[in-house]
């Protein structure tokens, strides 16, 4: 259980850390001996939402997500900017089952495995360039 409540404070430690993030509020997280869950809402910077789902499992002492959806959304949470997750919906993509909806439901790229620590990483790249580009 040790490496599973490390890998769930890594997690919290890694949004509260995050310029990208302004608020935080955690659904749900367990750990056992040899898995883990966590589920936060997370408000950003620039006032958009974002929901992280996680599911993993520790292999060889460090966490594997097995299963995870990240849901990044406008303000007013009516518009999808983009959806990645590793549900087996399509086989025919590079990279299956790993993809990402892009602007819509039915706008699907491939994808590739992600954790809530990489996401951050990737959003607070994102958030930096909108923020550069403006006058």
């Amino acid at each position: 259980m040790k490496e599973a409540l490390r890998y769930l404070t890594d997690i919290k430690t890694r949004l509260v850390a995050s310029p990208a993030v302004a608020a935080i509020t955690v659904v749900a997280e367990y750990a056992s001996e040899d898995r883990g869950y966590f589920r936060a809402r997370l408000a950003l910077i620039n006032g958009d939402f974002l929901e992280v789902s996680e599911y993993f499992m520790i292999q060889a002492d460090r966490p594997a997500t097995q299963e995870y959806r990240y849901q990044w959304m406008d303000h007013a949470r009516q518009k999808l900017i983009r959806r990645w997750d590793n549900a087996e919906h399509f086989p025919e993509l590079p990279h299956f089952p790993h993809h990402v909806h892009v602007g819509d439901q039915k706008s699907v790229a491939p994808g590739s495995a992600l954790s809530i620590v990489a996401l951050m990483d990737l959003i607070e790249r994102e958030l930096g360039e909108q923020t550069d580009r403006k006058p």
